[in-house]
């Protein structure tokens, strides 16, 4: 008798051997892999992309079970405030340009294919310093429900605490 098994054929056409598929993201590394998928499929983003003079442009990409995803795009001078994003995590990925984001470790520059990833309760602002426009993908899981806004003492003091200056 021969001990040895062998599978005639195509063992990827015998879905049942197969692990499930996930139908969306459910770890950090999930979200921060769907960042990157978004922003490799450069022609399904970049005709969307609109600029505004007066204020940052944003629009909803995607929508999945606990996710929401963002394409957002800064004119040279625009920035965000400083906030958090209440209890959602974030991956920011910066598409095309440059964005600089004061957070509690200073001053720190985000080029094209940076990514950035925070938990709930993370302090930062996001601007753009450059002289050229910039484009950003944000997803937020859960979805973002809240923004809220910190004054710039709140910042200072919270990057005094952590650079211990």
């Amino acid at each position: 008798m021969n001990s040895d098994v062998q599978i005639a054929g195509d063992p990827l056409a015998v879905p049942h051997l197969l692990p499930p598929v996930p139908a969306h993201p459910d770890t950090v590394a999930g979200f921060v892999g769907l960042a990157r998928s978004i922003a490799a499929d450069r022609a399904a983003w970049a005709p969307l992309v609109r600029y505004d003079a007066t204020t940052r442009w944003y629009h909803r990409l995607r929508t999945g079970p606990g996710y929401e995803v963002w394409l957002l795009s800064w004119l040279p001078g625009q920035g965000s405030g400083r906030h958090d994003h209440g209890p959602s995590s974030g991956v920011l990925t910066v598409l095309e340009g440059e964005l600089t984001e004061h957070g509690p470790a200073g001053p720190r520059a985000l080029t094209a294919g940076t990514q950035k990833v925070f938990a709930p309760g993370y302090v930062h602002e996001v601007v753009n310093d450059s002289l050229t426009p910039a484009v950003s993908l944000h997803v937020y899981f859960p979805g973002l429900t809240e923004m809220p806004m910190h004054d710039a003492a709140h910042c200072a003091t919270a990057e005094r605490e952590t650079t211990g200056s």
